[in-house]
């Protein structure tokens, strides 16, 4: 079978309460099932890291280093925004999830990338989604794609709503052991809408991170 993202795992009642006041509204509901497992996380404080310093300029926005696997391939299709603020908040939520497949690669949850990406319900969804992948023995690979993106501004300018769907129909899960991959026939769960709601880092000039995440999955709009 094919692994895929875990059901949402940041639509509390809080980040709802959150989305409908940094962006102006929302139909996103909140159950038991789509709260993430596990305690409660301060926000992280960015920093670079040492390690993997040969990889390329642009494989390292911010001095922290995003290069993932040659076979793993995420692709945002997508026109930035004239607001400068939701064009840095779109570039960054894009870090966001190359931070998470770059601790799906490197297994591990405190890789720098993540770290300085993600905060408080954001970190909690990629650390949620990291130790999946390396309980289950998996790491991934094929191409993943964005597209169809739209972002909105709150009004004191520190938040921004990034929406897009996700088609993950030729990324797959593979074992590390036998290096097998597992595919599976394209399907309607291979289609996620996702809302990230990012926040401006209050010390750094252009650095955003992903505080909350909603999902919908098996979103027909996608297709």
């Amino acid at each position: 079978m094919k692994r895929r993202s875990l059901p949402v795992a940041a639509a509390l009642a809080a980040s709802a309460a959150l989305l409908l006041t940094a962006c102006g509204g929302g139909d996103d509901t909140s159950s038991d099932n789509d709260k993430i497992a596990g305690a409660e996380q301060g926000s992280a404080t960015p920093s670079a890291t040492a390690e993997s310093s040969a990889a390329p300029a642009e494989d390292k926005p911010d001095g922290v280093d995003l290069s993932l696997p040659k076979d793993m391939n995420l692709v945002f299709d997508w026109d930035k925004p004239k607001n400068k603020n939701e064009a840095a908040a779109m570039d960054d939520a894009a870090n966001f999830f190359r931070a998470i497949y770059r601790g799906v690669d490197k297994r591990t949850t405190k890789d720098a990338a993540v770290a300085a990406y993600a905060t408080d319900g954001g970190l909690k969804y990629a650390q949620t989604q990291i130790e999946a992948w390396i309980e289950g023995g998996w790491t991934a690979t094929g191409t993943l794609r964005h597209y169809d993106v739209t972002t909105r501004s709150a009004e004191n300018g520190t938040s921004v709503e990034v929406a897009f769907c996700a088609d993950s129909s030729k990324f797959y899960g593979k074992e590390i052991k036998t290096s097998k991959v597992l595919t599976t026939d394209p399907s309607i769960e291979d289609f996620d809408y996702y809302k990230i709601i990012m926040v401006k880092y209050p010390t750094a000039e252009s650095l955003w991170q992903a505080s909350k995440v909603f999902v919908e999955t098996k979103a027909a709009k996608c297709q």
